[in-house]
């Protein structure tokens, strides 16, 4: 019986462990950290949460044309302590955030390195610590 109840913790935690090491994805696999882009465009939204938050911006392309982007921040636990809040952005606000594209041509996704606010000055990722992991 002892064994069997065993097996069975053992399977469950081979289970959901996968399941959760899946979830959380490997930041150096997503993105090419040999690149740099720099994104300025306007604030559509501001998914706050944990592991990662993520910010939705349009920018223009190169025919003008507004194309959404996804942009990986780090998580609002460690973003709260940086003064970083549900609060701090408004559709419509402009901004210029440069990161890491996505390894995936085609895939309008990075990882933010630094984000300004030019209209009252607002930055992050110029001070340390300020990083996403």
């Amino acid at each position: 019986m002892k064994r069997k109840l065993f097996l069975f913790l053992g399977a469950g935690l081979l289970v959901f462990g996968t399941i959760s090491a899946e979830a959380h994805h490997s930041i150096v696999g997503t993105y090419d950290a040999e690149k740099e882009i720099t994104l300025e465009g306007e604030m559509v939204l501001l998914l706050y949460r944990n592991p990662h938050a993520f910010v939705q911006i349009n920018v223009p392309d190169e025919n003008g044309v507004m194309q959404r982007w996804a942009v990986e921040w780090g998580g609002a636990a460690r973003l709260g302590t940086q003064g970083v809040t549900r609060d701090t952005f408004k559709p419509g606000d402009k901004v210029i955030i440069a990161g890491n594209p996505s390894r995936t041509p085609g895939e309008r996704r990075m990882k933010m390195n630094t984000l300004h606010r030019p209209s009252d000055g607002f930055a992050w990722g110029f001070r340390p610590g300020e990083i996403v992991d």
